[in-house]
């Protein structure tokens, strides 16, 4: 990671320290609006100033930017705090946009005195058809000349609630016929009577989001203020503001720089705050933190871990221009931290009978299993084995071809750190479907013995647990979901007709009985099948589990099938 080539922010932040910026002045602010859960698409953010902040040891803010109260909560905020803390990251300070409230109504006054700002009258929709088009100039509002006590006079009533919402907005005075459309006199303040989860019913009147969020990378003292590419037209506005009160700011001596990186867009996954609130108000996922929801609360109930997301975000990069990254990417990175850290257990998804006709009827040995191979301690567990066992269903055909490795009739396999088996018969229901599996098994062949019988070589080694000794869980078995790789592409229909209708699959699956006390949040890999993490609604008599990911990408061989 040390040894990257330095991404063109940091190139940027390079070529103003060469230029005399001193590094005691570089400070970084990851501004999330509290309106939803945090997505991976914010963790590129997060990870991108915090990061800056520790290469250069300089501090990073983590401030709210709370000027709609119609869509905030105190929850969310709660929600971003911790997935911040989750990843790996610790802010200087939290700051709020409503900290500044009264000071960014006093410079909007200052705007007003100096004939840079005006109360407008008009509905939204005369002001939008005023505004003209890329390739016409617009038109001056009838109210954009009245005078500066007329409009300190409406501004005060608008602020002590004595008018209605939409009947005045503040616009800033800049140019009618700019090219870039956002300097077409922007809206700065509107009235909005609803209360805000900080401030209460304090304020009737709410700054815009161009005007709030500059001045407050300002009055923080923030010197490279990042956002992504779609802030780039706002660029123009955000310095524009910032020279209209600088005059009166002469305390603050460090000027914040806007520079704008490419977004983070996922294959297969919705990235809209508000896009993911539609699917959780219609019930379609189990909440923010649903694990098929690209929600960082979601990624960890379904078992990514801190370390897997920042290596997906150290691997993407810092780009100048959007691109969709696959998500494999995403699974590929836990693959690799869970294979290192997850201890392995075995669990039947399909169980099926399986009678070893020449083992003893009343006896249980206790086998030995490794937890992890990949650790550089490795530690031991013991797991009952008798005579009555489940395998996978798919673990076996009564007839197969050379290139099945698995049990059938007359056929040798392994069972997972006990004995060598052979198939010898099948027992069927009235329907045919088979309902036990009858093998013999080789008494001398138990693994790790050092027997002769024990060192023959097999191609096939199978998962088991026993009947008796099993314990019953319930895993969720989760699959992308949205079918479409680039769902809500089509502008004609409704993105929810791009779900997966079968994202998840409900599975009764039984256990080694090492499983029974395992805590939420933590992950096994289920061996020959992938890892899978407790769920936070598991109770003593009720286990539930949530596929991570499977063990290898099955759903690149899925999509060419």
């Amino acid at each position: 990671m040390e040894n990257k080539p330095e991404n063109f922010i940091e190139q940027i932040i390079q070529e103003d320290l060469a230029s005399g910026f001193d590094s005691k002045d570089l400070r970084f602010r990851f501004p999330p609006e509290p309106n939803g859960y945090l997505h991976i698409g914010h963790a590129k953010a997060i990870g991108l100033n915090f990061g800056l902040g520790q290469k250069y040891n300089a501090s990073v803010n983590l401030r709210f930017d709370d000027t709609n109260p119609e869509k905030e909560e105190v929850e969310y905020v709660k929600a971003i705090k911790e997935d911040v803390l989750w990843l790996g990251f610790n802010w200087d300070k939290v700051t709020y946009s409503s900290d500044n409230f009264q000071q960014l109504y006093e410079w909007a006054i200052l705007l007003i005195k100096k004939g840079n700002a005006y109360v407008d009258s008009q509905t939204s929709e005369q002001m939008a058809e005023q505004k003209g088009s890329p390739t016409m100039v617009g038109k001056n509002s009838p109210f954009r000349n009245r005078d500066v006590e007329e409009n300190l006079t409406i501004f005060t009533e608008m602020k002590n609630g004595e008018h209605k919402e939409g009947v005045h907005v503040l616009r800033a005075k800049i140019d009618m016929s700019h090219p870039n459309m956002l300097m077409r006199d922007p809206i700065i303040y509107r009235v909005l009577n609803k209360p805000h989860h900080r401030t209460s019913t304090e304020w009737k009147i709410y700054p815009m989001y161009d005007w709030a969020h500059g001045q407050c990378d300002y009055i923080e003292q923030i010197s490279h203020s990042l956002c992504s590419l779609e802030f780039k037209p706002h660029r123009d506005l955000y310095e524009w503001f910032i020279e209209s009160i600088k005059p009166e700011t002469q305390n603050l001596s460090v000027l914040p720089k806007q520079r704008e990186f490419a977004r983070l867009n996922l294959s297969y996954t919705i990235m809209s705050k508000r896009k993911l609130a539609v699917l959780v108000e219609k019930g379609l996922v189990d909440g923010w933190d649903d694990p098929r929801m690209p929600t960082i609360s979601g990624l960890r109930r379904r078992g990514y871990t801190p370390k897997s997301i920042r290596e997906f975000i150290n691997k993407v990069g810092v780009a100048k221009r959007d691109n969709v990254i696959d998500v494999s990417l995403l699974e590929f990175c836990v693959r690799e931290d869970l294979n290192k850290e997850a201890d392995r257990k075995m669990v039947v998804l399909d169980p099926v009978k399986l009678t070893i006709t020449n083992y003893p009827e009343s006896k249980t040995e206790e086998l030995e299993s490794e937890d992890n191979p990949e650790k550089d301690i490795i530690k031991k567990r013991t797991i009952p084995f008798n005579r009555h066992l489940y395998i996978e269903r798919e673990d076996f055909k009564e007839e197969a071809n050379r290139k099945f490795f698995r049990l059938t009739i007359d056929k040798e396999v392994r069972l997972k750190s006990a004995y060598i088996i052979k198939g010898t018969g099948v027992v069927k229901d009235t329907s045919g479907n088979i309902v036990e599996i009858l093998c013999e098994y080789d008494p001398k062949s138990k693994s790790g013995s050092g027997t002769e019988e024990s060192l023959r070589k097999v191609k096939g080694t199978l998962h088991w647990v026993t009947q008796k000794d099993s314990i019953n869980i319930t895993v969720n078995s989760y699959d992308r979901l949205f079918k479409e790789e680039a769902p809500g592409s089509n502008e004609k229909a409704d993105f929810i007709e791009d779900i997966n209708p079968d994202s998840l699959k409900v599975i009764q699956a039984k256990a080694e009985p090492s499983l029974r006390h395992a805590s939420p949040g933590t992950t096994f890999q289920f061996q020959r099948k992938g890892y899978f993490t407790v769920d936070k609604k598991t109770k003593a008599n009720h286990i539930v589990f949530n596929k991570t990911v499977g063990l290898r990408d099955s759903w690149s061989k899925k999509k060419s099938s």
